[in-house]
């Protein structure tokens, strides 16, 4: 084999070996975000659960708020009467 044969098959095999690590590395990184992406939208849903609650309980306590603010008012309408 001549020398500038020897150079070309060495480049192709090096190239050939860097593409294939390359492919499998993004491959990789490619899953991971994957993952990632599962994992986030699992956290965000608990977050928008948690949301609802709180939210339902802060409606029931403006209720009680509200109830407690009209009975004062109509104690106090009472009084001056």
């Amino acid at each position: 084999m001549s020398r500038s044969s020897k150079v070309v098959l060495g480049l192709s095999v090096l190239l050939t070996a860097a593409t294939v690590a390359g492919v499998h590395v993004k491959q990789q990184w490619d899953r991971q975000r994957l993952r990632d992406g599962v994992v986030r939208d699992i956290e965000r849903q608990i977050r928008k659960k948690e949301n609802i609650r709180l939210l339902g309980e802060q409606i029931i306590l403006t209720e009680q708020l509200e109830a407690e603010r009209e009975k004062m008012l109509l104690a106090k309408g009472s009084q001056k009467s």
